[in-house]
């Protein structure tokens, strides 16, 4: 009965992560024209403006006034902190790295939380996460010896470093997805993930977003677009199932990294970025495999 309780929300989960993966390669497009600072700058204003109206009639459908509480608000504030300087690091790191590529670094994402839980939950890590984290570094180091060889590029080696910074900070963004999603509407999440990705970055626009032209206008208002329906999607499907049953399924991304890059940037897919995102894969995936839930907040 358990797992057909989470059929839903893992179908919905997989239709959001698709989302995601469209809205990555729209993001990557937006970040060259404007650099990754500005595209998240302008990302963040439409997206609030697009889901403002929809959380305001949420809120007067379920008969609630004002804003949300206190207790509330430190969980938006803390996960759109978090997600900006993450979000930031990622894009600045895609321009200078295929999409497939960043995609598969960033999976030691799950792995990261782990250690993340056990240090902010109070969980034990177990042997099979130190086998899985060592399993999932050596795929890294697959992929990364890429970039140290006979093809090293400053620009390689700066946006492998950039991905891995941006996944460490995943990592903790899983822990407080599902926190979020217990306490928040979907309409309500990505609002406040939008508007305070814009506050957040708005000191430095002046210097760092320049004012995008017509076609880039385009471009942001289809990434926001599509960052409002994943962040919804998951949102509703994390407030009903478990994130140690949804967290697996990120690996999907890779699948939509993958045609996206191929599609929109002839960015080919290399047997060295198989190679190391299987062994990544297979790591977090061993790592995982524990009777007792290690995502779940107190």
């Amino acid at each position: 009965m358990r797992r057909h309780a989470n059929f839903v929300p893992i179908l919905v989960t997989l239709l959001g992560l698709s989302f995601f993966g469209a809205m990555d390669g729209v993001m990557k497009a937006a970040s060259i024209a404007v650099g990754p600072y500005g595209a998240m700058f302008w990302r963040g204003l439409v997206g609030a403006a697009m889901m403002a109206p929809l959380w305001w009639h949420q809120r007067r459908r379920a008969g609630t006034k004002g804003w949300p509480s206190r207790a509330v608000l430190r969980v938006h504030l803390i996960r759109g902190a978090v997600a900006v300087v993450m979000a930031v690091t990622f894009f600045y790191g895609l321009v200078r790295t295929p999409m497939a590529e960043a995609m598969a670094l960033s999976f030691i994402a799950p792995l990261i939380a782990l250690y993340l839980a056990a240090a902010m939950l109070g969980e034990t890590v177990s042997r099979k996460a130190v086998g899985g984290s060592l399993l999932a570094l050596a795929g890294v180091g697959v992929i990364a010896a890429g970039k140290f060889g006979g093809n090293y590029s400053h620009d390689g080696v700066v946006g492998l470093v950039a991905i891995l910074a941006s996944a460490v900070l995943y990592a903790w963004n899983l822990v407080l997805q599902r926190r979020q999603a217990q306490l928040a509407s979907p309409e309500e999440i990505a609002f406040f993930q939008a508007a305070l990705g814009f506050v957040f970055l708005a000191p430095g626009a002046v210097f760092l977003a320049p004012w995008p032209d017509l076609a880039t206008w385009g471009v942001i208002a289809a990434a926001a677009a599509l960052a409002m329906m994943s962040l919804m999607l998951l949102g509703w499907a994390y407030a009903r199932a478990e994130a140690q049953v949804l967290v697996p399924l990120e690996y999907t991304a890779f699948i939509w990294a993958a045609l996206v890059g191929w599609l929109a940037f002839a960015e080919p897919v290399t047997l060295r970025t198989l190679a190391g995102v299987t062994l990544i894969v297979a790591g977090c995936l061993f790592a995982s495999r524990r009777d007792e839930p290690h995502l779940e907040p107190t």
